[in-house]
């Protein structure tokens, strides 16, 4: 199932984005007409995808999400509710691990302050499924920084969309997705309000969107297709490793799944587990699309050269099914979420144990961090002096003076009579 290449052959592959000049010519166009046209240009967009018909409201308010949740199945949502808490309580305890800051400076004191990002946008896909998941991704987090106006934009959202929402404390939900949702959450709109930072994994044109907008707003991340890397030794079962190989591969026939093993006894084990649980699986056809174009098997002679190409690939996700799981963790430098040990699977982290799993793709993971509670913070600095000391105010006279900027000489200069 999975091509077979050596450590060697593998050299110096990397993974990237690949948005196509189509696809950010489309979006762009998209962008434009949204912001020019407004909620107009909006709903033609969301009646040419199917997303609405022209008399369904285009976003969804708390009293709508509130009839939703309680429309679902009693079980369901209080499954909703406690998979919130738990990606509520890691939030909370990644907020308290920041304080404010201050400290003596010359001539006075400075520091920061953690301030929450005002009005957060959250985008939850709903092509092939709906994810209510990302929906308390994003949204809960965004809650526990602090915003305060949260909407979640997703297409035609079903009620367990509309009911995750209402448990994730959004105030609203846009209805429609792709470019165009990304332009309205960016731009707003008579009524709605532009959003400060948009959050959340979606297609290529949600991702070029994200692109485009990037600087009139926050995003959190260019987000590409699903990778896995998922590192093996001899103590690995070969069945659970094919269910995890697997459970990444049908998200989508673009999907990445990496399998590298530092014993290659356990190899033919593992491909015969993949084509026998491919025949049970209801989305196996995307599955094997996915394994057979994006796949590989990297057979290193060693823990070391599977360090190296972990870190080299700066995977999305990376499961470590190893007998010192631990120790190797603590020698990759570039993943999204490193999942240790053979217990910890990657489905666990999807849905909701407390870590994010909106993460970094294509190799990002080398610079930016998965979505979390930072994300929706700034940190603010200050600065208060007293009195500004003669060295400080000479410096800064002829620092300015040798970058040729005699105002901000000057304006330094007028605090040196207080000396």
């Amino acid at each position: 199932m999975l091509k077979r290449i050596s450590y060697a052959d593998f050299g110096n592959v990397t993974l990237s984005h690949s948005l196509d000049a189509q696809t950010l010519e489309q979006s762009q166009a998209i962008v434009d007409r949204v912001r020019a046209g407004g909620e107009t240009a909006l709903r033609e967009f969301a009646v040419k995808f199917n997303e609405r018909t022209d008399n369904q409201p285009i976003l969804i308010d708390r009293s709508a999400l509130r009839d939703a949740a309680n429309r679902i199945d009693a079980d369901d949502l209080a499954l909703l509710k406690r998979v919130a808490k738990r990606i509520a309580d890691f939030a909370q305890a990644q907020l308290d691990s920041i304080t404010a800051l201050k400290t003596s400076v010359v001539g006075g004191t400075a520091g920061h302050t953690i301030e929450p990002i005002e009005n957060a946008g959250c985008y939850a896909p709903a092509g092939r499924f709906a994810l209510p998941s990302t929906v308390l991704m994003t949204a809960v987090t965004a809650q526990v920084a602090g915003s305060q106006h949260i909407v979640v934009a997703s297409p035609n959202p079903s009620d367990i969309i509309l009911a995750a929402a209402f448990v994730a404390g959004a105030d609203q939900v846009l209805a429609v997705g792709g470019a165009h949702a990304i332009a309205a959450l960016a731009y707003g709109f008579q009524g709605f309000p532009r959003r400060d930072i948009i959050a959340g994994p979606g297609n290529r044109w949600v991702t070029a969107a994200k692109k485009i907008v990037n600087g009139d707003c926050g995003i959190d991340m260019l987000a590409g297709p699903s990778e896995l890397a998922l590192v093996a030794d001899a103590s690995g079962d070969p069945v659970t490793i094919a269910a995890d190989l697997l459970a990444q591969a049908e998200h989508d026939v673009d999907a990445r799944p990496f399998l590298i093993l530092t014993d290659a006894s356990i190899a033919d084990a593992i491909d015969e587990q993949l084509q026998q649980q491919l025949t049970q699986l209801p989305t196996g056809e995307v599955a094997r699309q996915s394994l057979t174009n994006n796949g590989a098997m990297v057979l290193c002679e060693g823990v070391e050269e599977a360090i190296a190409v972990c870190n080299r690939l700066a995977p999305e996700h990376l499961e470590l099914h190893l007998t010192d799981a631990q120790t190797v963790a603590s020698k990759i430098r570039h993943a999204g979420c490193i999942f240790i040990g053979h217990q910890s699977a990657e489905v666990f982290g999807d849905y909701g144990v407390g870590p994010n799993h909106t993460l970094p793709t294509a190799g990002t993971a080398r610079f930016t961090a998965g979505l979390n509670v930072f994300t929706f913070l700034r940190i603010r600095t200050w600065l208060k002096l007293d009195q500004a000391p003669i060295e400080l105010v000479q410096d800064t006279a002829r620092l300015a003076e040798i970058e040729g900027l005699i105002g901000h000489q000057r304006s330094g200069l007028r605090r040196k009579s207080a000396n």
